[in-house]
């Protein structure tokens, strides 16, 4: 079945091309998302999400760029938002523990838990310090970065998923990589 005949289908609200869409899709969007939400929970519940997005908004998709493009640029969307709203969250339970509002909360990011079914057990230490450092990029670096080294994205497909010019994306993504090797010497040089 060609892209465009599934399409129609979805928009026309057939079962059968809803499951299609979940059997093609939904391995690949967790992968996204724990790309980005290395919590195995989080991510799920974010994927959950990108999905009811992608039923709720497929009448509006135009066919400008490809199905797939559509949805991880919906995941990556939903993935920045969930971390906005986490980081909020922490910000107001900080503001809360200097107020004398509320109980301490715990100081570690939330990006130092990994939870991330790849990461093999002796690995989570190094991993957790990769993530938290990429979760201190610019959003418009570590966007980038995610989806090119974590995501596996190839420039055409980031270009596509974020809108941004190949020049612009090559840009970030080199300036992500020199961010992310001063921050690791850094955190390197104090550990040690």
């Amino acid at each position: 079945m060609s892209e465009e005949n599934f399409i129609v289908q979805l928009q026309a609200g057939k079962q059968s091309a809803f499951s299609q869409l979940l059997d093609d899709y939904q391995q690949k969007v967790f992968g996204t998302c724990i790309s980005f939400i290395p919590n195995k929970e989080d991510a799920e519940d974010v994927a959950q999400e990108v999905f009811l997005e992608v039923f709720k908004s497929i009448d509006k998709f135009k066919g400008n760029s490809k199905l797939s493009t559509w949805i991880y640029k919906i995941a990556t969307n939903k993935c920045l938002e969930f971390i906005r709203k986490k980081n909020t969250k922490k910000r107001f339970a900080f503001m809360q523990t200097i107020m004398g509002n509320e109980t301490p909360l715990d100081k570690t990011s939330y990006f130092t838990e990994v939870n991330h079914p790849g990461v093999l057990l002796e690995n989570k230490e190094k991993s957790a310090i990769i993530f938290k450092a990429i979760n201190t990029l610019p959003e418009s670096q570590r966007v980038i970065f995610t989806l090119a080294k974590i995501d596996d994205k190839s420039y055409q497909e980031i270009v596509d998923i974020t809108g941004k010019s190949l020049s612009s994306v090559e840009s970030l993504m080199f300036r992500a990589k020199k961010s992310l090797q001063q921050i690791l010497e850094n955190y390197y040089k104090t550990e040690n």
